[in-house]
């Protein structure tokens, strides 16, 4: 039910797709990460989001979702998939992630709920905080 959906979220996504990914969420869509924080993570805007997905784009080469497995919820779905990719340096990146989508009655993305492997994305990380020591 939800499968074009989906697909158009991962294509925007991997080909760092801006303006189809805020046309994708609704207004005032809210994204979760789990992680440190209070209540085990943090919350993320939609614009903080296509930031975030924008740098991956720019940042990770071959960038890829595999192993994807998806199951429709009541009011949205869950996908459980491997983020993969090369750094800038030629290392690989491998993150196993779970995201629990929430859709809205226009067919748009309301929330996410995401949960991945938090040692995975120590890399990016890492890149991020030497890319802003560099900017300093």
């Amino acid at each position: 039910m939800y499968e074009e959906l989906a697909d158009r979220f991962i294509a925007a996504i991997t080909g760092g797709d801006v303006d189809t990914l805020r046309s994708l969420y609704a207004p005032g869509a809210l994204i979760w990460h789990n992680g440190p924080g209070a209540g085990g993570g943090s919350e993320q805007s939609v614009d903080d989001n296509l930031r975030t997905l924008r740098w991956l784009s720019r940042n990770l080469g071959d960038f890829r979702y595999e192993e994807i497995r998806r199951d429709a919820l009541p009011g949205g779905y869950v996908q459980r998939h491997v983020l993969r990719g090369t750094l800038p340096d030629g290392s690989p990146l491998e993150i196993a992630a779970c995201l629990f989508v929430t859709v809205d009655g226009d067919g748009r993305i309301a929330r996410i709920e995401e949960y991945a492997d938090t040692r995975g994305s120590d890399p990016l990380r890492d890149l991020a905080a030497a890319q802003r020591a560099a900017r300093a």
